[in-house]
């Protein structure tokens, strides 16, 4: 299984993180619209090892992500008989280059997830971890810096992945113990 995602438009400019941007000449960070470039980060994610690929491209297209898909092939295990690729409703993915390209891999099988259902796709948790990696508390001037540090967090969070595990989180520190409104037990 393989989740197969877009995330953008991302626009090339400072974005919030823990510590301040700096900014030369200014004491505190100024809104950033981006108005100095954008485009899509095209991600495919297993998670069964936690392994992760992305592809920055300047447009959201068909060609695109034919793109991307024959990368994710020569990326992808020959090994493996089957792979289900787990995408939204967009509708890039289901235009004609892209059913064409499908029935050219026939191991491949698109299951298209309900149109209220995005946690289905394992790619949106594994996006908040790129972008914490890759844009917190940084600022652009390109759309290449911004490529550059996609490509630097992704090749992070491969060297030190970990399956994900689908449902709640753990916590990290014991539960906070009942208030004054705890019922009495009886005895």
């Amino acid at each position: 299984m393989i989740c197969l995602d877009e995330l953008g438009p991302e626009r090339v400019k400072s974005f919030p993180g823990r510590r301040l941007v700096p900014r030369p000449g200014r004491a505190t960070q100024e809104l950033d619209y981006g108005r100095r470039g954008s485009g899509y980060v095209f991600g495919a994610f297993v998670p069964a090892t936690g392994a992760a690929l992305t592809q920055a491209y300047p447009h959201r297209t068909t060609a695109h992500l034919v793109d991307f898909l024959d990368r994710v092939v020569a990326w992808l295990d020959p090994a493996a008989e089957r792979v289900y690729a787990i995408l939204d409703n967009l509708h890039a993915h289901r235009a004609l280059d892209v059913l064409l390209w499908a029935l050219a891999h026939p191991r491949w099988e698109f299951v298209f997830q309900p149109k209220y259902a995005a946690y289905l796709n394992l790619l949106e948790p594994w996006w908040k971890v790129l972008r914490s990696l890759a844009f917190a508390g940084r600022r652009f001037e390109t759309w290449p810096e911004v490529c550059h540090a996609v490509e630097a967090a992704t090749a992070y969070w491969n060297a030190h992945r970990h399956p994900f595990r689908w449902g709640r989180r753990t916590r990290r520190r014991p539960a906070r113990p009942p208030g004054i409104a705890r019922l009495p037990v009886a005895a």
